[in-house]
């Protein structure tokens, strides 16, 4: 209770699913924060070209600006070099000393060893984790997860991407209804994704918007 709970990722665009999962954790958890921290070079994936790290940065600034407690930190934008989370937490946590939390998606933590030292990860940190289609619970009962301490959102499993909001973009579909709109706006006014003035009729996510 009372921590601060990071929430990393690409950001590549930030979408409504980001904002449920953020919700859910803050809830459910009763943290005192969320922060997300934007990833700035990816150990694991290219970016999409034309996307800058910048443009990330900008549309999860305007997508937590309307939440008071949400907010978005720079620090792995700013950091030369790849981004990895265990030098972030090692750098955030002296500056939360009511603790820390790490939010993420059951198909990132399912590759958790893939990850820069993977034990002292799990180790320096709980972690909030949202339900994926096809990845139960189970799956986190054996090594090296029964090291760490990790706690499960209550609530639907997550079927949005990053990856299905661009190819959307690239077709020239709709995206208002899936990423806030403040973030359709942005990818608009750039062309990101090759996406300009698009057509057709949006969704919700997850039984509604945040």
């Amino acid at each position: 209770m009372n921590r601060v709970g990071l929430f990393g990722g690409t950001f590549n665009p930030p979408h409504d699913a980001h904002l449920v999962v953020a919700r859910r954790a803050l809830e459910q958890f009763a943290l005192s924060e969320v922060l997300f921290i934007p990833c700035g070079i990816p150990p694991h994936k290219e970016i999409e070209d034309g996307v800058s790290k910048e443009d990330r940065y900008e549309m999860v600034r305007r997508a937590v600006k309307p939440y008071a407690r949400f907010s978005v930190s720079r620090i792995e934008i700013d950091r030369e070099g790849r981004s990895y989370t265990i030098d972030t937490i090692r750098a955030l946590r002296g500056g939360y000393p009511q603790g820390i939390s790490f939010i993420l998606g059951a198909d990132l933590l399912l590759e958790i060893e893939t990850w820069k030292e993977p034990e002292a990860l799990l180790a320096a940190v709980p972690f909030l984790v949202a339900p994926r289609s096809g990845i139960s619970e189970e799956a986190f009962s054996v090594p090296p997860f029964t090291r760490g301490t990790i706690h499960f959102l209550k609530m639907e499993e997550v079927d949005l991407s990053s990856t299905w909001v661009r190819e959307r973009a690239k077709r020239g579909d709709r995206i208002e209804g899936w990423v806030p709109p403040q973030v359709a706006s942005y990818i608009a006014e750039r062309g990101l994704y090759g996406y300009r003035k698009a057509v057709g009729v949006g969704s919700q996510v997850l039984g509604g918007r945040v």
